[in-house]
């Protein structure tokens, strides 16, 4: 079961709202204030034509049957001449406001995908293994486009239609309170609706958001599988669990947008059953000359009824705006919900304070540490006690005490693992599947940390080794390869970017891969995709080497390299691997016995234990469980 438990998830709607308008204002500090302030300007100016209207029926009022057109025109051509200019300043603050806000809502998306894409990068290796792909990959398209709606269209027309609302509350009280409070009945039974309805939408749009996720990583994990899926027949079985991922999301989706369609034509015919309310209740204020309370001391007339079944309209006009946004806001805020997940993952722990270094050997003996690659580093070990920094050559000294782990807590993995590998020296694992072997490499280069015990570099506790300067001296070659998209040289050239094109082609020589390359249609120009699609396993794995080889680490971790590889690749990669592997510390992971004889040390495991170590002709000697497996089988399965 994939591990779904995330960073962000048990903060409120509202302060996760917040938490993204902070983060827009770091990223546009002046930029979005203004926005905001346009927006405030144009809804403003959208929703004061009622004023004319009922200053122009005032005018045609007071001038009565016996007026003429030229008795008012020049009030009436004012007043519209107003309303006109108002008008121009809203089309130039509508048009300032769309650029912006476009600059903004590109620019915000990118950050994010920026910022999401540094979290990630310092994860630890554990989120990788416990949470889906896929659903990972969901957050950069489908999370980040739910977030684009809702930044450049849904907060906009939100915060558009609340001025409007305010606005227009202003105004309503300024022409008649009784006609005010007819219309704040209507709004209090459509915001009970709103409330009501957007709570269940709320929380099945979230729900669709990560059923989304999940059959998205479902489909990534069988398009990389699919030749796997055809070869067991397992179409039908892939359809099925794909159906159901597949129902779950129409479920959620369905309820979701069940809840969001019913609001809006819910509050549409309130709204114009309002209107007919607030039409009737004026024409008896009216009919009965009755008493108008306002701001402005109006008694009721026709000048202030007209303009106030407008008001009417446009008032729950906006809120019907709000509404129809929501379902669109919540989409959003489960996506921002999802992204900030993912920003706020902790990251890798690194308390780490050596680093690794290029040094050189003066004179008097003594390790110094310099600019130029030397081909010599040194581990620069500062000392907070006096001061100083001392250097240690890297020598390849890698030494576990008492290691015990568990990968989940109360399930033990290792149980009391020591064992040493001197610098050169070349250690193998065996065991079955599930013994522990890539485990301890995996401490090793602290893809996981130990629960127990102490794993010492060079006489040096490796929590105390910074961990991209740990895994710098460490070249780990693994059975699934891992090419990008690129030239065989950008392939190569990935173990040490500063490498020159002259040391990728004699890494590649070394590792056994030139030969091949140079048949390629482009040679080392060759562009590679699909990682390496259009290679062998065993050619891919041939670059794999060579990208290790360019990098020259002083140790190397061989993770069941060659188990891909037919025998006449093994044997040219065998080669290369030896050639590769003088005066290196090697660990060696290897089902197949014939390719650890030669180790310095073969340590077989069983369940996490360490049951048996020495040479091969040692093993074989003691007639245990390895003399079992190699005369028995070249195969451990």
């Amino acid at each position: 079961m994939r591990n779904s438990s995330l960073g962000s998830s048990g903060i409120s709607n509202g302060m996760l709202l917040k938490k993204l308008f902070k983060t827009m204002l770091g990223f546009y500090p002046v930029a979005l204030p203004l926005t905001i302030a346009l927006i405030v300007f144009d809804s403003v100016v959208k929703n004061i034509p009622s004023l004319f209207m009922q200053h122009v029926i005032e005018i045609i009022e007071d001038a009565g049957l016996s007026g003429t057109w030229a008795d008012i025109s020049a009030r009436i051509l004012s007043a519209v001449a107003i309303l006109a200019l108002m008008y121009v300043l809203s089309l130039i603050a509508d048009f300032a406001f769309g650029q912006i806000m476009a600059v903004i809502t590109q620019g915000t998306l990118k950050k994010l995908r920026e910022k999401m894409f540094a979290s990630m990068q310092k994860l630890p290796i554990k989120y990788f293994d416990t949470n889906d792909h896929g659903d990972i990959m969901s957050r950069y398209t489908n999370d980040i486009d739910t977030l684009r709606q809702m930044i450049s269209q849904s907060i906009p027309q939100i915060l558009m239609s609340m001025i409007g609302i305010v606005t227009l509350f202003f105004i309503m009280i300024y022409f008649s309170i009784p006609l005010t409070i007819v219309v704040l009945l209507g709004v209090i039974l459509m915001t009970f609706f709103i409330k009501k309805i957007a709570g269940g939408s709320s929380r099945f749009f979230f729900r669709q958001q990560t059923s989304l996720g999940k059959v998205e990583g479902f489909a990534e994990e069988l398009m990389t599988g699919q030749k796997v899926v055809k070869v067991f027949c397992h179409e039908d079985r892939s359809q099925a669990d794909f159906d159901k991922l597949n129902n779950q999301l129409f479920e959620d989706s369905n309820r979701a947008n069940k809840y969001a369609n019913t609001l809006g034509p819910l509050l549409y015919n309130i709204g114009n059953i309002l209107y007919v309310i607030v039409a009737i209740v004026g024409g008896i204020l009216l009919i009965f000359d009755a008493p108008n309370w306002s701001i402005a001391g109006m008694s009721i007339s026709i000048s202030i009824v007209v303009p106030f079944l407008n008001i009417t309209k446009a008032f729950t006009g906006n809120i019907n705006q709000v509404s129809n946004q929501l379902n669109l806001v919540v989409m959003g805020i489960a996506g921002t919900r999802r992204i900030f997940d993912l920003i706020d993952q902790k990251p890798e722990v690194d308390n780490g304070y050596v680093t690794l270094v290029n040094a050189k050997y003066e004179k008097d003996g003594s390790v110094t540490e310099c600019e130029e690659r030397t081909n010599m580093w040194a581990w620069k070990h500062p000392h907070s006690a006096d001061g100083s920094i001392t250097y240690e050559p890297l020598k390849g000294d890698v030494r576990l005490f008492d290691v015990d782990f568990e990968y989940e807590e109360n399930k033990p993995v290792l149980h009391n693992i020591t064992l040493y590998a001197k610098p050169g020296q070349k250690v193998a694992f065996v065991g079955a599947t599930g013994a522990g072997k890539t485990t301890i490499t995996n401490l090793i280069n602290r893809f996981y940390d130990i629960a127990d015990g102490k794993i010492r570099y060079d006489g040096i506790n490796i929590n105390k080794i910074k961990k991209d300067d740990l895994r710098r001296s460490l070249g780990i070659v693994l059975q699934d390869t891992n090419l990008f998209t690129g030239t065989v040289m950008d392939n190569i050239r990935y173990g040490r970017l500063d490498a020159s094109d002259e040391e990728c082609k004699a890494a590649a020589q070394l590792a056994g891969a030139d030969d091949f390359i140079e048949r390629l249609p482009d040679g080392y120009d060759t562009m590679l995709t699909q990682n390496g699609a259009n290679l062998s396993q065993g050619q891919r794995q041939l670059l794999s080497i060579a990208r290790v080889a360019v990098a020259d680490p002083p140790v190397m971790i061989l993770d069941e390299a060659t188990s891909s590889i037919d025998t006449r690749t093994e044997a040219i990669v065998q080669r290369g691997m030896d050639a590769l592997m003088v005066g290196r510390t090697v660990f060696v992971i290897a089902h197949r016995l014939s390719t650890v004889k030669n180790s310095d040390v073969i340590i077989v495991l069983d369940h996490g234990r360490i049951i048996e170590r020495g040479s091969h002709e040692e093993l074989l000697a003691k007639k245990g469980q390895y003399y079992q497996l190699y005369t028995g089988a070249f195969e451990l399965e």
